[in-house]
């Protein structure tokens, strides 16, 4: 991956062109590309939505969408679901869509902001602190697990993207998830430690880090945090897959400029979502990844390392933000299967 900087941007972007161009180089759509059924902001009738706020262990309030079928049966109770959306996003960019569909099946479902974005709750914005990011993962489960109409031993997460790593950090420590999927997974810690295809040397590492502790005195001195650019900014560099759906009607949200705090992504340095994955057995894992997603990788990694039970689904010829919302590539039917078949009390 190359790294661009533009005037005397270099030490203010360093990181947050890092964390956002993701392996792409740059370039700007023009108008998105909605093949395949592309449809991030899909409404059903036979859903119903409600916003809902909830507290994670450390009391910061977390604001979330509930999905459940319009046509539940009073005291029944249901398999529920919990959906990350991709870092840098907010839940109404491909989590709302995966929760719809999903309710549309007949699971409750719950989609949310992570803590520093969106609505949910934390200062700065746009902060990086993955333990709180799997926490989050936690908090839905404390939420769902107490709603008269879910079955608390049958709660499931689907990970899209960085909450993908997220997720699994999560279910690795909370014995409540039986079954976890993942889509189109990013390691966001092996990311920032070596990149994509381990392009990023230690030098590099150390570059970075340097930013980010340069940031943390500028903060300390004046008392507000430094900001990289957002995707409203001219300098805002993005791949094109990804801004083709961040910055076009497919799924731009005008309330989420993606703007972040370069200090807090030395963060990332410390996250191994994949050490220990194989203690997550007998639980399940299904990993959906596009075969063309350079991306993919991290999902590769993530499958060997598991134990059984799990599965790997390839989606042949999609990237990694196809699997966002073409709703024509994803495997709707294998989610459903997946959680239908594992979401049992004695997983």
């Amino acid at each position: 991956m190359k790294l661009h900087s533009k005037g005397k941007l270099k030490t203010l972007a360093a990181l947050t062109i890092l964390s956002v161009a993701l392996g792409m180089g740059a370039n700007i759509a023009v108008a998105a590309d909605m093949s395949h059924g592309a449809d991030n902001f899909y409404k059903s009738d036979k859903v119903k939505t409600e916003t809902v706020k909830f507290k994670n262990i450390y009391g910061m309030e977390v604001t979330g969408t509930l999905f459940t079928p319009r046509n539940m049966e009073a005291g029944k109770k249901y398999d529920a679901l919990i959906v990350g959306h991709p870092f840098a996003a907010v839940r109404q960019q491909a989590a709302d869509l995966y929760a719809t569909k999903m309710a549309e099946a007949g699971f409750v479902a719950l989609s949310f902001d992570q803590s520093f974005w969106g609505e949910s709750a934390g200062t700065p914005r746009g902060a990086v602190l993955p333990d709180v990011y799997a926490e989050n993962f936690s908090a839905a489960v404390d939420f769902l697990g107490t709603r008269a109409f879910v079955d608390r031993e049958k709660i499931g997460v689907i990970g899209i993207c960085g909450s993908g790593g997220f997720a699994i950090a999560a279910t690795k420590i909370d014995p409540r998830i039986k079954a976890l999927a993942t889509v189109s997974m990013y390691d966001m810690g092996e990311y920032f430690r070596t990149g994509l295809n381990h392009e990023r040397t230690v030098e590099m590492r150390k570059k970075d880090l340097a930013i980010a502790a340069e940031q943390r005195y500028k903060t300390a001195e004046t008392g507000q945090p430094v900001y990289g650019p957002g995707q409203n900014d001219p300098v805002f560099i993005e791949g094109k897959e990804s801004n083709d759906f961040y910055q076009t009607e497919r799924g731009k949200v005008a309330s989420n400029d993606r703007r972040s705090t370069p200090a807090t992504y030395a963060k990332f340095m410390n996250f191994h979502p994949f050490i220990d994955i194989e203690s997550i057995s007998p639980r399940p894992i299904l990993f959906v990844v596009g075969d063309a997603a350079p991306s993919r990788t991290y999902t590769d990694t993530a499958y060997k390392m598991a134990a059984e039970p799990k599965e790997l689904v390839e989606i042949k010829g999609a990237n990694r933000i196809d699997l966002y919302d073409r709703t024509e590539l994803i495997p709707w039917d294998k989610l459903v299967s997946f959680f239908n078949t594992n979401l049992k009390s004695d997983k």
